[in-house]
């Protein structure tokens, strides 16, 4: 296979670093090569920030493993029986997978044979942008094409789309992953025609595998028309086990990026399928979701107060009691859903601070309670006050806060000392 002529990623700060030189060091030379492959070398040809570097190579996994050892890197058997080795440089993880190409599929698992055919380990991934190499020098390597589909932003499967499908239906939701990551325009129409037909092959899929594509779909920057694509095809339906909201899906993408925020997924997750609690449920069991998950989810559930236009000492008030996250959840999805300007409470939630509340038990048997149920009564109708007088620091209003507090009570039996 030759290097790709006028094409190269030489000067990807992240193909210096020490840590991924050390570790193609130690897999080069001696008649055996390794390469960067996949997500790393598609992002630096497009510009794109790279999070993680994947290597392939003609080393059998028990040879990386030797020489890795050999160098004083740390390994790890992640999936032996396919290949993979990760490689811990620097504390820098790093998958290293030997060429192979498929013998047996079933639509979730692989039996594969290693070989040392760089054409045939391209033969069985899944996109054309995927099949993409690049050598310790940076020099491009493009066996199946791919390089005219990822400048044209086209994701398209290798050869056979139902072939491809067939041989791990996850392909269906990685296609529409990577479409709104990286393609413009519609779908394929191949692939999507593909997806369609073999759509029962979802029902075979590991929950948390779905989860992940999902996950990773939502955030994407094309995610909203993908859906929409998706919706269209019948295959959205499917997956959510209900009707999706793709408006307000779209307007909370428009106005997380209106506000410079990350977007997150859950978030996004719950404008898209989430009216009342049984959807959270619903989509906990179909998504297989963790419980700090499906709470941020379940909050989302019932009609809410907060909105733009909240006064801000009610903004205060609702902040101090969802905490942070769960309030902007909240407002950036009534805010989607309804309308209205929320950037002056999403600047509120950026910038206020959630004070600590200034009394203890022991300040208010300072002031004459005895310990006891009365005391914790006390303390709690003290928290209440401070919280609906809009958090105050001054010495003098927290002292009259807590004397009111104490002659609240039912009677002088819980105030003498």
């Amino acid at each position: 296979m030759s290097a790709v002529a006028g094409r190269d990623i030489a000067d990807a700060p992240w193909l210096k670093a020490p840590a991924l030189r050390a570790v193609l060091a130690a897999l080069n030379g001696a008649g055996e090569e390794t390469r960067i492959v996949g997500g790393a070398v598609r992002n630096a040809l497009l510009g794109v920030p790279v999070s993680e570097v994947d290597l392939a190579g003609t080393c059998r996994p028990e040879e990386v493993v030797r020489r890795a050892e050999a160098a004083g890197l740390k390994t790890v058997p992640t999936g032996l029986a396919h290949g993979t080795v990760t490689v811990i440089s620097q504390g820098v993880p790093f998958e290293v997978t030997s060429l192979r190409e498929d013998v047996e599929t079933d639509g979730r698992h692989a039996v594969v044979r290693f070989g040392r055919d760089w054409a045939h380990d391209a033969a069985r991934r899944d996109f054309t942008l995927n099949a993409l190499y690049a050598d310790a020098q940076g020099c491009l390597y493009d066996p199946l094409d791919g390089l005219p589909d990822l400048l044209a932003r086209r994701v398209r499967f290798i050869g056979d789309p139902e072939a491809r499908i067939r041989e791990d239906h996850l392909r269906i939701l990685r296609l529409f992953r990577f479409h709104a990551a990286y393609g413009v325009g519609p779908v394929d129409p191949p692939a999507l025609g593909a997806c369609v037909r073999l759509r029962a092959g979802f029902d075979r899929l590991s929950r948390e595998r779905v989860r992940a594509e999902v996950m990773k779909l939502l955030v994407a920057a094309g995610a909203a028309a993908t859906l929409v694509e998706m919706s269209d095809a019948g295959l959205l339906g499917r997956i959510l086990g209900g009707v999706a909201d793709l408006p307000g899906f779209a307007r909370l993408a428009a106005l997380e990026a209106g506000l410079g925020l990350k977007p997150a997924p859950i978030r996004r997750l719950g404008v898209l399928a989430v009216r009342i609690s049984e959807d959270a449920e619903r989509l906990r069991v179909r998504l297989r979701l963790a419980n700090a998950e499906y709470a941020r989810l379940a909050a989302l559930a019932p009609p809410s107060a907060i909105a733009p236009g909240l006064p801000p000492a009610e903004a205060r008030r609702a902040m101090y009691a969802l905490g942070r996250e769960a309030f902007l959840d909240q407002l950036l999805i009534a805010a989607a859903r309804r309308g209205g300007d929320p950037a002056p409470l999403a600047d509120l939630c950026a910038a206020w601070v959630p004070p600590d509340f200034p009394l203890t038990a022991a300040d208010l048997m300072a002031r004459g309670l005895k310990p006891g149920p009365a005391l914790g009564a006390a303390l709690a109708r003290a928290k209440a006050a401070w919280i609906a007088a809009d958090f105050p620091a001054d010495a003098e209003v927290i002292d009259a806060l807590a004397r009111a507090a104490i002659d609240a009570g039912p009677d002088d039996r819980a105030r003498r000392a």
